[in-house]
């Protein structure tokens, strides 16, 4: 049962990325990079975001590699990086992040350990990231559906007879 839970916690991440790597192709970078006020956060610095929260998280707190997180930065960016560019390091991140999940022996998914201020285990940790980036890649989406008022087809599998998608 632990296997199923770290395959299918990268399957996930894997589907979220390829979502946004799509919300990304279809704006231009200025509204990647648009807010309607200070306070909120564009596209480009949710993917910053959970480019940061996979390596701190993922890389870090369950596969042990240095942390070297700036969250702060994550949000203060304003632009400087293509859409393009987001999706190569969200890609490159993502493809890290599931290495880390797949390869971890399911035996130790009960190890505590710490994450910035929090205790927990590495199930928990492999759990919070998966729900944390399924709640950004929604908010990209939405954005997305704004600026372009396209159906961006990620559920027209429901309306066909066969079932393409294997994760819901």
């Amino acid at each position: 049962m632990d296997e199923i839970f770290l395959k299918y916690s990268a399957e996930k991440l894997r589907q979220y990325e390829s979502r946004i790597e799509d919300c990304l192709k279809r704006l231009p970078d200025e509204q990647i990079w648009a807010r309607n006020s200070g306070s909120q956060n564009a596209i480009g610095n949710l993917v910053l975001h959970v480019c940061g929260n996979l390596g701190q998280w993922i890389l870090s707190g369950v596969g042990g590699a240095v942390d070297t997180r700036d969250r702060d930065a994550e949000f203060a960016a304003r632009d400087g990086l293509t859409g393009a560019e987001l999706a190569a390091r969200l890609r490159d991140r993502v493809e890290a992040a599931t290495k880390v999940i797949v390869s971890l022996d399911a035996g130790r998914l009960a190890e505590q350990v710490r994450i910035q201020k929090y205790e927990l285990t590495l199930l928990e940790a492999i759990y919070h990231v998966v729900v944390h980036f399924a709640e950004h890649t929604g908010q990209v989406i939405f954005v997305t559906k704004l600026f372009s008022s396209d159906d961006l087809g990620f559920y027209k599998h429901l309306s066909q007879a066969a079932h393409s998608e294997r994760i819901p």
